[in-house]
């Protein structure tokens, strides 16, 4: 291994000093982008899962509600909506809306847009920020089989077609991204959020990385979304060079689990062992703008970590906690990891973005993490984390504090790598 490895961090990267160390690098599969990925999308489209060729679906009088994620998702929106485009060039251009489903997250900017679909099209698309505290902006989808009442955001809803568009990773909750999650949370109210994303789901066995099998979560996501129907699924998986490695379209759910059968091959790594320190990163820049996020790099590396151990994570944090929301506040207002979760779990109790803060609060329990970013030393540790300013100083720290060579796992591109103990 190279004495300075980098962790992916921001858009430039963070380079760890890692000279004299004993380290297990673990990364996924490199897989080369595909040589054609206009072509491999036309062959993908007219040749879908489970479904008919995506230029027979909509008919030219008919409007389309096509949905994305957000700024905090890596997809090549850009280039996935022209070849949308031109699949589809009976339809006019009037007839598309964009909106991007931002859950429970802030609303993109316009520069934003900009990133995320390119100049062109958001000036001559409408492009819809999903509010999903706005009820008047929702409509009713009627009841999910587990129990609770579904609203949609009424531009998605009043289409007379809708595509769902997404990228297919390991996910700590719903076992993967991509598939219905597009829409459930993306384009759902916050009180349906709120019902789905409940302390039972999240903290059931079920309800983690890479695993569709009884797993609440992604139940509850299939269940809601299939309330209004998706007629065609866009799924892509990406390397670490945001590269296009395989397309996977057509029923949301055929064309979502082929998709998820890949990324597990190349994005888990089995080990035969926990490890003292845990070094990660939370993929770099867009996932690491802001802590919230940052809780699925520290989810990876808390799978292999041993109990007691140290999770180090390098995550910018740019965009604060995010200041929106009641993450931030749920942090700081609970003296330790062990009162979140509690309050959590009690009976009746519901708080916006208490799903994050369990999680964040199972970790803590595990393991003591060490955060690098730009946020505040103070901020940090009301967060219940230890601020780090130099990350291979804290690791001879940590090896000194042990009294023995210590095991260390080192996962650069963080949850895009989702290890776990093959026992």
């Amino acid at each position: 291994m190279n004495a300075n490895t980098k962790l992916d961090y921001g858009e430039t990267g963070l380079s760890v000093d890692l000279e004299c160390l004993d380290i297990t690098l673990l990364s996924p599969k490199f897989l080369p982008g595909l040589p054609d990925e206009e072509k491999a999308f036309q062959d993908s489209a007219a040749n879908p899962i489970g479904t008919g060729p995506l230029i027979t679906i909509v008919d030219a009088d008919e409007t389309v509600a096509i949905v994305i994620p957000d700024i905090t998702r890596a997809l090549p929106n850009e280039r996935l909506l022209n070849w949308v485009f031109k699949e589809l060039a009976h339809v006019p251009r009037e007839n598309f809306k964009i909106i991007s489903g931002t859950g429970t997250h802030r609303e993109n900017t316009p520069e934003e847009w900009i990133y995320m679909v390119g100049e062109t099209i958001y000036r001559e698309y409408r492009c819809i920020n999903h509010n999903g505290f706005d009820k008047g902006s929702l409509i009713s989808a009627g009841t999910s089989p587990f129990g609770y009442d579904v609203y949609f955001n009424r531009e998605y809803a009043d289409a007379d077609r809708r595509i769902i568009m997404g990228f297919i990773e390991p996910h700590f909750m719903a076992g993967f991204s991509g598939g219905y999650k597009a829409v459930f949370p993306g384009v759902t109210g916050v009180d349906t959020i709120m019902k789905y994303h409940s302390s039972e789901n999240i903290g059931h066995p079920g309800s983690t990385w890479g695993n569709l099998d009884d797993n609440p979560t992604q139940e509850n996501v299939r269940a809601g979304g299939s309330l209004i129907p998706v007629d065609f699924l866009v799924n892509i998986t990406l390397n670490n060079k945001r590269e296009i490695t395989g397309f996977f379209l057509g029923h949301p759910i055929e064309a979502h689990n082929a998709g998820c059968i890949f990324c597990k091959d190349t994005a888990m790594i089995p080990c035969e062992d926990a490890f003292d320190i845990v070094v990660t990163s939370n993929s770099g820049y867009p996932l690491d703008q802001n802590l919230y996020q940052t809780v699925k790099g520290m989810s990876a590396a808390s799978q292999i970590v041993k109990k007691d151990g140290l999770i180090i994570s390098a995550s910018r944090c740019n965009d604060g906690f995010p200041d929106h929301g009641e993450f931030k506040s749920f942090l700081f207002e609970n003296e330790s990891a062990q009162a979140m979760l509690d309050k959590i779990c009690s009976p009746e109790f519901e708080l916006m973005d208490q799903w994050q803060v369990q999680l964040l609060a199972i970790i803590l329990i595990k393991a003591r993490v060490g955060l690098y970013s730009e946020l505040s030393d103070d901020d940090v540790r009301k967060a219940h984390l230890e601020p780090i300013d130099d990350i291979r100083s804290v690791i001879d720290s940590e090896i000194h504090r042990l009294g023995r060579t210590a095991s260390i796992a080192f996962l650069p591109e963080g949850p895009m790598t989702i290890p776990y103990l093959n026992n």
